[in-house]
């Protein structure tokens, strides 16, 4: 069946792509036996490496406390990075030239700056000027980086969000008399959220991911960090702790991202949307700072 957007494929491209999808199963299969013969002559799919993690001890001792502290690192930073994020993206659109252009040194600023270096430089300030105990400073030091820098990259995902919008919107509703705080509040935002939100889960994958250099530089015992005490206790079972540890990464982003696409079902059927995504390609087109809308004040 043909459409606007697509051609119906003829015999000869269904044959074409039915090789190439033996094909490429084909070789998948045999990466995948290659590799499995390798593990195997290395003795790295022995039982003896994996049973730990079917027993509640390599659990309670090691992965669990390393979960929670991951949990709560990605949480505190996104709880904060959030509306930072959201005020600097606003900021960058006000008319006022001093409400504008110290948002947009913060924003440009951090979001320059590698989040690894912000979390060096927090846990140096944090030592050095602040009574933050030694074992708490980790912590702090991973999600002042982890604020800095999202919230950065948060503006201007809300920015491209409110200027994905058509500006006849904000027209119409200053024709009407509505102020331009108002106009943001309850005509902008709103519409803006559904568009801004797989732009702002990737980014909230990112903070969760990004918890592991904690734990690889400043010894702050998130889940990665959790790894190589676990390996040395059980027997230099490295490659079965790595795996079990992706494993968890890979069920909390996934949890996170389908609960994002449930509630951004939700926000559409509301028809609270105008239809656009935000895009990480538009948040890079709208780099550059002077870009503003008449919807905010």
């Amino acid at each position: 069946m043909s459409s606007v957007l697509y051609d119906a494929q003829g015999p000869k491209a269904k044959r074409r792509n039915v090789v190439i999808s033996v094909v490429f199963v084909a070789v998948v299969a045999a990466v995948l036996w290659w590799m499995y013969g390798v593990l195997d002559e290395k003795g790295q799919l022995a039982w003896a490496l994996w049973e730990p993690f079917f027993h509640g001890e390599a659990w309670s001792t090691y992965l669990w406390p390393g979960l929670l502290n991951t949990l709560k690192a990605a949480a505190l930073a996104m709880i904060i990075a959030l509306p930072l994020g959201a005020a600097l993206g606003i900021g960058r659109l006000s008319d006022h030239a001093w409400v504008r252009v110290p948002a947009s040194v913060v924003v440009e600023f951090f979001r320059s700056i590698p989040v690894l270096v912000l979390m060096i430089f927090g846990l140096a300030l944090f030592s050095e000027y602040t009574n933050v105990s030694a074992d708490d400073r980790p912590l702090y030091a991973v999600v002042t980086g982890l604020v800095l820098y999202n919230a950065s990259v948060l503006a201007e995902i809300v920015r491209a969000g409110i200027l994905s919008l058509p500006r006849g919107q904000a027209e119409a509703a200053s024709a009407i008399g509505l102020r331009k705080n108002q106009i943001m509040r309850f005509i902008l935002l709103p519409q803006a959220v559904t568009a801004m939100l797989p732009a702002i889960v990737s980014q909230l994958v990112v903070i969760v991911k990004d918890t592991a250099l904690g734990g690889a530089v400043l010894t702050f015992s998130e889940l990665m960090a959790s790894v190589s005490p676990m390996s040395a206790y059980y027997g230099a079972n490295t490659l079965a702790s790595f795996t079990v540890v992706a494993l968890i990464f890979i069920a909390l982003n996934f949890s996170l991202t389908s609960f994002a696409s449930w509630l951004e079902r939700r926000l559409r059927q509301g028809k609270k949307s105008t239809g656009a995504v935000v895009t990480a390609d538009a948040v890079e087109e709208l780099s550059t700072p002077g870009e503003h809308v008449e919807g905010k004040k």
